[in-house]
């Protein structure tokens, strides 16, 4: 009899706490496949014994075609050279470059000598450079000559006297070539000893993501973080090795690296690299040709293809899955790729570079409500819950508060900058993503918008305060404040609100000169407004919010809006 009546108190508590945890915005990601506890290294080799003759990476503009097989042998001879070159275990290894496959072989080769490589934005100027190099401490530089009209070179030359970084610097193109002959020194057994010494939890890459600081950190991720978000993100596309990605987000952002790469690596897949960067004619004719079964983008390169004169041309009949992420995601975008691309199993990705990225993804086959109208439901192994900011209380659901996650894909902290990784990364190991969120009676969440101070422009995070403390190094200005307004094309545009000092009178040209070439092009505001006051509140706090709605309503850009997907 007691025996009967605990056992019903047991059930009923087990069902009152079920029911208070569903009520509760807070999931897990229950998963009845186990994670991998292996290398970078480990993970490429097993993909390469099962499936060593299929085709791994294709990267068209340069005529390059390589097996799985033929991929493990050349990341060999360039790990050799790496330790020929005096590359320690944990040394930190910068590549400078757009994408290119000798990206994707030092991304796997840094990765087998337990090197940590370093993602140096392509689109970098000579301030944001330095401080990549410096921050990290960068011993070798691998760099292409130059990115579109920059010449790298030159930059390079130009910090050269007054920053140690890099000690050694490896050209593409130049001597790349020399670089490689040093490694036949390195033996089979040198290069096996290296891998066998290295951990999952060590750290592999450094990412440099704004944030509301105003200076770049170093998301720190390590081979653990990097291989199972890669395997779970590609789990959810249900690829397999019959699939072939067209990647044409770039490798240094998590989107190419992880997203792209890593999800492919860890199933067999082939990597379809169109060009260095994104051009909406060229991916569409790399589709056909390559009859490929995946695409990523962002919104703005699926509009671009979607708009293209000669879109009716090309047969996407091949494509069947993809990812759209990295910024808003319009419900119509979403409709005509499905419809007219073929994409029935495209997914919506959300994450930050601090989360490996990825923490939550729509399912290949869920309903379109949920493809447009939310970012999905929490990754496998993955924890997320949504908190009221001010005392960090779960709330209930479709609640709004800030999203945190915590589980193996949370970095292991920023680059040497333990206090901005306190500030992120709180005693009980979860991430504060400084994004508002709402999650469903199903467990799906949508972003609402954002506590932190980002603007995010064609999935480039960008942080006001950099550009705020650039601009008001001019003679001219008093003040300077940056926000972000809608934009059809891009998500969010740059717009700047400036003072002037007494006694000048300046444009939007004049403005925009002074910031070109010193300041990464996607930074430079496309919007200026000149004021003699800012709103502030009656504590003398900015209201940043009040200068958007005034900017929104003076530009006409009341009508543009969609889904946040970072």
């Amino acid at each position: 009899m007691r025996k009967t009546l605990a056992s019903d108190l047991i059930v009923v508590y087990v069902i009152l706490f079920l029911k208070i945890m569903k009520e509760q915005s807070y999931a897990q990601g229950a998963s009845n496949i186990p994670l991998r506890g292996e290398t970078v290294g480990e993970c490429l080799r097993k993909t390469v014994e099962k499936y060593g003759d299929r085709e791994a990476l294709v990267v068209i503009d340069q005529n390059y075609r390589a097996s799985y097989n033929e991929l493990w042998e050349q990341t060999e001879v360039v790990a050799k050279a790496l330790i020929a070159h005096g590359i320690s275990k944990g040394d930190r290894v910068g590549i400078w470059s757009a994408n290119r496959y000798e990206w994707v072989l030092v991304q796997f080769a840094t990765a087998r000598v337990g090197a940590i490589l370093v993602n140096i934005n392509p689109g970098y100027k000579i301030s944001g450079l330095e401080y990549a190099l410096k921050q990290s401490q960068t011993k070798l530089l691998i760099t292409a000559q130059n990115f579109r009209q920059t010449d790298y070179i030159e930059m390079l030359n130009q910090i050269r006297p007054y920053c140690p970084y890099p000690e050694r610097t490896v050209i593409l193109g130049r001597n790349w070539d020399k670089f490689l002959e040093r490694g036949k020194g390195v033996s089979e057994a040198e290069l096996s000893e290296r891998e066998q010494s290295l951990g999952f939890d060590d750290p592999i890459n450094i990412q440099y993501t704004s944030g509301t600081t105003g200076y770049p950190k170093g998301a720190t991720l390590t081979h653990h973080n990097i291989v199972n978000n890669g395997f779970f993100i590609g789990e959810r596309m249900l690829y397999s090795e019959k699939d072939r990605a067209c990647i044409p987000v770039p490798f240094y952002h998590c989107f190419g690296m992880v997203l792209g790469n890593m999800a492919c690596v860890t199933h067999g897949s082939c990597m379809v690299i169109p060009g260095e960067t994104f051009e909406a004619e060229s991916v569409m004719k790399v589709v056909q040709n390559e009859k490929c079964t995946s695409l990523l983008g962002v919104p703005t390169m699926f509009i671009a293809e979607l708009e293209h004169p000669d879109f009716t041309k090309y047969d996407f009949s091949s494509l069947r899955t993809g990812i759209m992420a990295g910024s808003l995601c319009p419900p119509d975008t979403m409709e005509k790729v499905i419809e007219c691309m073929n994409m029935k199993d495209i997914t919506i990705c959300y994450g930050m570079t601090e989360t490996s990225p990825v923490s939550t993804q729509t399912l290949a086959d869920d309903v379109f409500d949920k493809k447009v109208n939310t970012v999905g439901m929490v990754h496998p192994h993955v924890e997320i819950k949504i908190v009221n900011p001010a005392d960090n209380k779960i709330l209930p659901r479709n609640e709004k508060g800030e999203l945190c996650t915590r589980g193996y894909s949370v970095m292991l902290g920023y680059w040497n900058a333990e206090e901005d990784t306190r500030k992120a990364i709180d005693a009980k190991g979860w991430m504060h993503t400084g994004d508002l969120a709402v999650m469903d009676d199903d467990g799906y969440v949508t972003i609402v918008g954002r506590i932190k101070d980002i603007i995010i422009r064609g999935g480039e995070n960008i942080s006001p305060r950099e550009i705020e403390d650039f601009i008001r190094k001019h003679e001219g200005i008093v003040d300077v404040q940056v926000i972000g307004v809608p934009s059809h094309k891009y998500g969010e545009e740059v717009m700047a609100w400036v003072m002037l000092r007494e006694g000048f009178d300046m444009s939007e040209e004049e403005l925009m000169r002074y910031c070109k070439g010193r300041i990464a092009t996607f930074k430079i505001p496309k919007y200026w407004k000149f004021v003699t006051e800012f709103p502030m509140t009656v504590t003398g706090k900015i209201r940043k919010v009040e200068m958007r709605e005034i900017s929104v309503k003076e530009l006409g850009l009341e009508n543009i809006g969609g889904i946040h997907t970072e």
